[in-house]
């Protein structure tokens, strides 16, 4: 199975650092929140990515193009024509593609968009700015158990999102965050057959607003809630703590690596 990876946003919540470069590219430990991500799924055997680029999409594509100089020593030998020669090349088993899905396009029409490299087979989807230690195996079992078009995992966290009404298993209904809410919130890391593609329409679709809620009121958006850790990393506030739990050691999605 293929992931989709959304990482073409402007990142104006975290706009200090995100002025510079995608917010998928920055660094937790030296290595992008992307590749962190991607880790995780890489972890459970999935080694095929489908990352939606927009703003700065050049950054992505040339990082991924120098990957093998970021996690390898390289020896560039001027005296003989300026050769490169790489050292213990250490790269997963990855296949990437990079597209640039527009640098205005809503969450929709990016999923859109690539929706000739995915093809007609289920897919994984994910946000390209929050970590956790979702067992994702376990989240393709539960999609799969539940036979709809959309899986998605949600989390309990303080609320700054709007919020998920959840009735035995499947979502119901979204609604605006209330103060001191407890209800789950949608964490990304979701799970989709083709049929998703149904649901979009062009790059003005926004796909946490009328293709969920049209699955919610089908009764076909699954949920699956993970009780571990998920971040997301929208302010500067909470890379830094992202950040700091990697230097400390009790990163809880640091075991993949």
């Amino acid at each position: 199975m293929k992931v989709v990876l959304l990482a073409g946003g402007i990142g104006s919540r975290i706009s200090e650092e995100s002025q510079y470069r995608p917010k998928p590219m920055l660094e937790i430990g030296g290595m992008p929140i992307l590749w962190h991500i991607m880790k995780e799924y890489s972890h459970y055997g999935f080694n095929e990515f489908i990352i939606c680029a927009g703003y700065k999409q050049h950054m992505i594509k040339e990082w991924f193009a120098d990957y093998f100089l970021h996690t390898s020593d390289v020896t560039f030998d001027f005296t003989q024509g300026n050769k490169v020669i790489v050292h213990n090349q250490k790269t997963e088993p990855w296949k990437v593609t990079v597209v640039d899905t527009g640098l205005y396009t809503m969450t929709g029409g990016r999923i859109k968009r690539i929706q000739k490299y995915v093809g007609n087979e289920p897919f994984f989807m994910t946000y390209g700015d929050g970590v956790c230690d979702v067992n994702i195996q376990q989240l393709l079992e539960y999609h799969k158990s539940q036979k709809k078009i959309a899986t998605l995992t949600a989390v309990k966290v303080e609320q700054r999102f709007g919020v998920l009404q959840i009735e035995d298993g499947t979502v119901k209904a979204f609604r605006e965050k209330a103060k001191m809410d407890g209800d789950p919130i949608n964490a990304g890391y979701m799970v989709l057959e083709p049929q998703i593609f149904d649901y979009l329409s062009n790059d003005s679709t926004i796909f946490e607003k009328e293709p969920l809620e049209r699955l919610a009121q089908n009764n076909e958006l699954a949920s699956y809630m993970h009780t571990g850790f998920w971040q997301c990393m929208d302010t500067k506030k909470e890379h830094e703590q992202l950040e700091k739990m990697w230097m400390d050691g009790t990163a809880p999605w640091k075991s993949w690596d």
